[in-house]
């Protein structure tokens, strides 16, 4: 074994970077990024982060409301009072922390309106939220002598012993044995399961995928959040949002005729939840027999529209698009997922000393839909909840030795036949998008498991395409096997 750690903090995104700030600096920390530290989930996150700054104007009882409307009813309503009420503290924190949210003139945060919410609590970084918040967390937790940090490292491994946990680490092309008493999944999402979607080229389910092979509940999966208003590039896998907020700030949706259509599906329009919107697109991509739908936001003015969407502005102006005098092509993808590692309030998974946050986690905070900009805020509370009980646990209990290492397995093998992923990902977008196909789910399922039946069957070389294709096998099986079973309903 290379070393020992108190806490191994597998992602770094918004939920693994706030983990490892919040222990105190007699607890060492091995923070694992699966590439280069920005890379993650979160720092694609435009829109912002909810939360309930100003109790005159708003209330958290109306942002609780809002959270269970658009969740269908089926959130944890324990946790999304956790998530409102604390999360203010969260985001204040990390203005503290340096995070450069936009000000209004009297030094108080802009806050703007999405989808589902019924105040103007959104706050933000121009439309680059998500990046703001990760590069100053970046910036913080490498001035946190505790904090070890391993980048452009792959897990591949994670082994559950008498007191902890042994990670095995590729990097380099060398394999390294690292133990740990807590262990803290942090990986991000599954969108790569999908052949389109707006997550970053790491999001493969294998924080997901380790969590299963440990035996921990995971719960949900296939409930997934496709969002309305991707990019529709011609040929790209990964698409870039259009943010909720474009529709906040009053952008309307469009069909191939030019007509404002949104109304037709729900009286909220544009504004309805993310869930609806897609729907609505769909259907109507199949009354009008076309996939051709389009953003609007050209009647506000130029400079507000470059001032507040200037990422936005850039990405579509190097496809050709001037979003300030065209419309912008949009159509849903694979954006989030609501389901995930079955967590309890402090983040604690069915795995005594395994913990889970952000979006591999599932805490029932966003029930059958995410509302808008509750992500990032789940990241926060829920990551810090899960070092504040580590930190109790070890303050408790003291350090007790991990146990015996079990026998690690040799890396080489034969190589891995190529299209395994591809092949998943035709599947999952043909048989489960928007508008499901049920009776498909048993051939996919099939098609599927066979997939994961050879990956684990054959002595194949572990490599990144290895441990990627073997997480997408496993979280597109449990989402079959889910639909299959209506556990999703």
């Amino acid at each position: 074994m290379d070393k020992k750690y108190d806490v191994i903090i597998v992602g770094t995104g918004a939920a693994g970077l706030y983990a490892a700030i919040n222990f105190p600096e007699n607890i060492n920390v091995l923070l694992v990024s699966k590439r280069e530290l920005p890379l993650s989930n979160s720092s694609l996150a435009q829109g912002g982060v909810a939360c309930v700054l100003d109790t005159v104007h708003d209330d958290y009882k109306l942002h609780i409301t809002d959270t269970l409307i658009a969740g269908k009813y089926k959130n944890n309503l324990s946790a999304v009072e956790k998530l409102v009420l604390e999360g203010p503290s969260d985001v204040l924190k990390i203005k503290e922390l340096g995070v450069d949210f936009d000000l209004n003139p009297d030094g108080t945060m802009c806050k703007t309106l999405e989808a589902g919410h019924s105040r103007h609590r959104i706050v933000h970084h121009k439309d680059s939220t998500g990046k703001a918040i990760v590069d100053r967390l970046i910036e913080v937790v490498r001035t946190h002598h505790n904090v070890t940090i391993c980048d452009n490292a792959l897990v591949y491994s994670v082994k559950k012993v008498l007191n902890g946990f042994y990670i095995s680490i590729l990097k380099n092309g060398k394999s390294s044995y690292y133990g740990c008493s807590y262990c803290i999944l942090a990986t991000g999402g599954i969108g790569r399961v999908y052949k389109y979607t707006t997550n970053s080229a790491i999001a493969t389910g294998d924080g997901i995928a380790f969590a299963y092979m440990l035996g921990a509940k995971i719960s949900h999966l296939s409930r997934i959040q496709f969002h309305p208003t991707a990019f529709a590039a011609e040929k790209d896998r990964e698409r870039f949002l259009i943010s909720e907020a474009v529709r906040g700030e009053g952008a309307v949706l469009l069909n191939c005729d030019g007509r404002r259509f949104a109304f037709d599906y729900d009286s909220r329009g544009e504004l309805a939840p993310r869930d609806v919107v897609s729907d609505a697109i769909i259907r109507e991509s199949i009354k009008t027999n076309s996939e051709n739908f389009y953003l609007d936001i050209t009647d506000k003015p130029s400079d507000f529209i470059r001032a507040r969407f200037p990422m936005i502005y850039e990405r579509c102006l190097e496809e050709g698009v001037d979003i300030t005098k065209d419309r912008i092509p949009v159509f849903p993808c694979q954006h989030y997922l609501m389901g995930g590692i079955n967590v309890d309030l402090d983040a604690r998974t069915s795995i005594d000393g395994l913990y889970a946050a952000g979006e591999c986690s599932h805490t029932g905070v966003h029930g059958a839909n995410r509302l808008a900009s509750n992500s990032l805020l789940e990241a926060l509370v829920f990551s810090r909840s899960a070092a504040e009980d580590i930190t109790n646990r070890i303050k408790q209990h003291g350090r007790k030795p991990l146990g015996s290492e079990p026998a690690h397995k040799s890396i080489s093998g034969k190589p891995m036949p190529q299209g395994f992923r591809s092949l998943i990902r035709e599947i999952l977008q043909d048989t489960y998008f928007v508008i499901p196909k049920p009776e498909k789910y048993d051939e996919s399922y099939k098609k599927v498991e066979e997939i994961l039946n050879q990956l684990f069957s054959e002595d194949y070389e572990i490599n990144s395409d290895l441990v990627e294709a073997r997480s997408i096998a496993i979280v597109a099986s449990i989402i079959l096997d889910e639909v299959r079973e209506g556990i999703n309903l």
